[in-house]
């Protein structure tokens, strides 16, 4: 799996310890995780923990900007059961945030665009899954964005990590659905 990519205004790199203070600056804010599923960040010790427990997995990588190499928000592809979607072979999940300044300036489109890139042409995967919680408009954008089209509804999920039930908005792109929208 590659560890590294470039797009015009990011690095797409792996998680270091070093970037847990930019972590917590970010994943401190109640408008971020809550809505993509998972708990506020506390601290910048937790923030710590999260990239040694889950943040520093395969395929998950910390969204950087080439500017000033701040991490802003993470991205990653998810594959077999570190997916919540049932996943076949030659598919895999792309899940992602971003830091509330950031938002709204296409730079997790821009990230998301790699990935596909990457998981089509390198990766020879067949399609790609993405999900968005009710009420993550902003998340259903990037989607539309990429191409992603709505494929189901799964409601009433037990989410343990914030210990509610939810509604899950399930979209794939496929790769000629991807292969065609490249050459119009």
């Amino acid at each position: 799996m590659k560890t590294r990519f470039e797009t015009e205004r990011l690095i797409l790199r792996p998680w270091q310890e070093s970037d847990a203070e930019d972590l917590y600056q970010y994943a401190s804010n109640p408008a971020v995780g809550p809505i993509a599923g998972w708990p506020v960040h506390t601290s910048i010790e937790n923030s710590r923990e999260i990239i040694r427990e889950y943040l520093s997995k395969p395929g998950t990588y910390a969204t950087v900007l080439k500017s000033n190499h701040q991490a802003i928000g993470s991205i990653g592809l998810l594959f077999d059961e570190a997916s919540n979607i049932s996943l076949e072979e030659n598919e895999a999940e792309i899940g992602y945030w971003i830091g509330v300044p950031f938002w709204g300036q296409g730079l997790i489109p821009e990230a998301v665009r790699e990935l596909i890139r990457y998981g089509f042409e390198e990766l020879h995967l067949e399609k790609l899954w993405c999900g968005y919680f009710d009420g993550n408009e902003k998340s259903k954008r990037v989607q539309e964005k990429c191409g992603f089209r709505y494929h189901h509804t799964n409601k009433d999920v037990p989410w343990p990590l914030m210990g509610d039930i939810r509604t899950e908005h399930i979209t794939c792109l496929t790769k000629e659905d991807w292969k065609d929208t490249r050459h119009e």
